[in-house]
């Protein structure tokens, strides 16, 4: 199996691209979902990563992919900037998921 960059930046695809992930530089929503689309013809495809910005341009896109329940596994990113979601980010999407809080 092997994972996938679609992202908004070439920093991004660079830094990937030395741990060995292929991927592709978009510049809008059209992109994002022409780039989402030809990944998924890839037949090894485990992890497709996407930065958040794409992830924002596409929303329903990513949503449809995460709940199929089927491969690949859809992760979003931060780019070098940063995370746009706050620092607990995790902590709730946890507890929303499965109902657990954590601290």
């Amino acid at each position: 199996m092997r994972a996938f960059l679609v992202s908004d930046n070439h920093d991004s695809l660079a830094g990937l691209r030395m741990a060995g992930i292929g991927g592709v530089v978009v510049s809008g929503a059209e992109d994002a979902r022409a780039a989402l689309r030809s990944s998924l013809e890839l037949k090894d495809l485990g992890i497709l990563l996407v930065t958040e910005k794409v992830a924002a341009w596409v929303p329903e896109d990513v949503r449809r992919l995460r709940e199929s329940g089927e491969l690949p596994l859809v992760v979003e990113i931060p780019d070098r900037h940063g995370t746009s979601r706050g620092q607990d980010f995790l902590t709730r999407y946890v507890r929303d998921a499965i109902g657990v809080k954590m601290e």
